[in-house]
């Protein structure tokens, strides 16, 4: 029988894009009469591994999940599908074939970003970006070189640095960039978090926008609002708009169990640069 439970496995609640996206989970399970059983991953595949064992424990009706960005290997998703729970990825998506997602068009804002430095005249323009391992990392790196082609600048792939996204991580990214010979003039970062850890060492190193390096970064956090060190445009990614149609697709799941009919809710979600003035 139903729990009327639903689990919900996100990597980290600090970040606001995530503490946004579970309120308007929360909403909606609150209107049709469900539970939201709430837990984090820390980024840790282990533990990840755990929540997803102890959800199917807890006889939740369906999960909505967020990927941790250590995860490689995803057997404990397929499992799931064996106890036909019902489940619904968003943002960071597994790359795995047969489930059901809500995501950005992270690769159109890559693009964005670029277009964007490049219109204020930066040619060498640097990526921090995340662990290869994450498919949002691939896509920030298409987005940029496509970006680049579209405006037949060659593409030198020491411009992209990939990194654990951590402060330390950040600080040797931007190290390794701006030791570059084509020393870049402007970087996009992998998100907002990045771009402020990479903006507070290029102070302590010495540079700022006035020595032209520019940065945008993704999410359009609202603490960057608050901060005087901040990227001069952030990418929207809708973390609302993509929690309802992950919960939207989720209860046609819960209503359809019985169906044999097998199709995937494939849904992605345009994003928006937002200039900070």
């Amino acid at each position: 029988g139903k729990t009327y439970t639903i689990g919900v496995i996100l990597p980290e609640l600090s970040e606001a894009f995530f503490s946004t996206a579970i309120s308007a989970i929360e909403d909606m399970a609150y209107k049709k009469n469900y539970t939201i059983l709430l837990s984090q991953s820390h980024d840790d595949q282990e533990r990840e591994k755990l929540l997803v064992e102890k959800m199917k424990n807890h006889r939740v009706d369906g999960l909505i999940i967020s990927v941790a960005k250590s995860t490689t290997t995803f057997d404990h998703f397929e499992l799931l599908d064996r106890y036909k729970i019902p489940v619904v990825f968003f943002d960071r998506i597994p790359p795995i074939k047969g489930i059901h997602y809500v995501a950005c068009n992270i690769e159109t804002a890559s693009v964005s970003a670029v277009d964007y430095l490049l219109k204020r005249g930066h040619r060498a323009i640097g990526l921090i970006n995340g662990p290869t391992s994450l498919i949002a990392s691939g896509q920030r790196k298409e987005g940029y070189i496509k970006a680049l082609q579209k405006n037949r600048l060659k593409f030198d792939p020491s411009l992209i640095v990939n990194c654990d996204l951590s402060e330390t991580g950040t600080q040797t990214a931007l190290e390794t960039l701006l030791s570059n010979p084509r020393k870049p003039t402007a970087i996009v970062t992998f998100n907002d978090y990045v771009s402020v850890f990479a903006i507070k060492h290029a102070k302590k190193l010495g540079l700022n926008k006035t020595n032209n390096l520019e940065f945008v970064s993704f999410a359009n956090s609202p603490m960057i609002n608050f901060m005087e060190n901040r990227p001069i445009a952030s990418i929207e990614q809708f973390p609302t708009i993509q929690a309802q149609k992950a919960m939207d697709i989720l209860f046609d799941l819960l209503k359809a169990e019985d169906s044999e009919e097998q199709f995937y809710y494939k849904v992605v979600v345009e994003s928006e640069l937002v200039e900070n003035d």
